[in-house]
């Protein structure tokens, strides 16, 4: 399996961070699982930044010229 085939929608993903903050913010929380569910955090938070950037790029593109040609792939 890929790291696309694993990639889990903006919406899905941002609903895991919430998860996971409030997880954190568990004062009976091992620091064992902090550590890793702060990791999943932030590989939450680059998959989103990467779906935000792709989006951006989308939206430019298709104020400049109508087109996404390019970038589809």
């Amino acid at each position: 399996m890929s790291k696309d085939d694993k990639k889990i929608d903006f919406e899905a993903s941002l609903k895991e961070l919430e998860s996971i903050v409030t997880k954190l913010e568990d004062e009976n929380i091992s620091l064992e699982d902090s550590v890793k569910s702060f990791e999943e955090g932030v590989n939450l938070v680059k998959d989103c930044q990467e779906q935000l950037q792709k989006a951006e790029l989308k939206i430019k593109k298709l104020l400049a010229d109508g087109s996404l040609d390019e970038i589809e792939n």
